[in-house]
């Protein structure tokens, strides 16, 4: 039906209920993200999340499908998606949350007892200014080789660490560098 969110998946021919809460949806993708876990696991945490009850194993391989398909936010048109990775939901979560609860107009999104994935889809996609505006934009041009204007150069220069996304590995050299820094300066 037109404006019904999605509560439950049909998956050979069976209707399976599903934790549509936007928050559970972000645990996928933290998930997903995990460079240590093999595809199959990926796929299996993600079945263990999203539905409420144990799906056959005969039906897996649709129920994967069908979850993938939900996470994408179901038939929604996309645009091609961006060769390398411009949103890191754990490392932009600080400057997302706030985003998408100014779209919402609410005071914050994550004390809501629940909020449908699709819903934050949506609302992520209305963010058109503010600080996570700015941070995604400069993004996008390094991302494509564009050059930046003088403001955006500033705003890169006085807050690299929100905007360039680094691994947990990245990370945490520097922060061992800089100690080490602080110990001899």
């Amino acid at each position: 039906m037109i404006g019904q969110l999605p509560l439950s998946l049909e998956v050979c021919g069976n209707l399976f209920a599903i934790d549509a809460d936007f928050r559970n949806v972000l645990r996928i993708f933290e998930a997903f993200g995990d460079k240590n876990l093999t595809k199959e696991e990926k796929a299996y945490i993600c079945i263990k999340r999203l539905y409420k009850a144990d799906i056959p194993a005969d039906y897996l391989e649709e129920a994967v499908k069908k979850a993938y398909w939900f996470c994408d936010g179901g038939d929604i048109p996309k645009s091609e998606p961006e060769k390398v990775k411009t949103i890191d939901w754990n490392h932009d979560g600080h400057i997302l949350f706030p985003a998408v609860s100014k779209a919402a107009g609410t005071a914050d999104i994550r004390s809501l007892s629940f909020l449908h994935w699709w819903t934050f889809l949506g609302l992520f996609g209305e963010i058109t200014d503010g600080l996570f505006s700015t941070v995604m934009h400069i993004r996008r041009k390094k991302l494509r080789g564009q050059n930046l204007e003088k403001w955006e150069r500033d705003f890169l220069k006085k807050n690299k660490n929100l905007v360039i996304i680094r691994t947990p590995e990245e990370q945490a050299a520097i922060e061992e560098t800089e100690a080490f820094l602080k110990t001899i300066l």
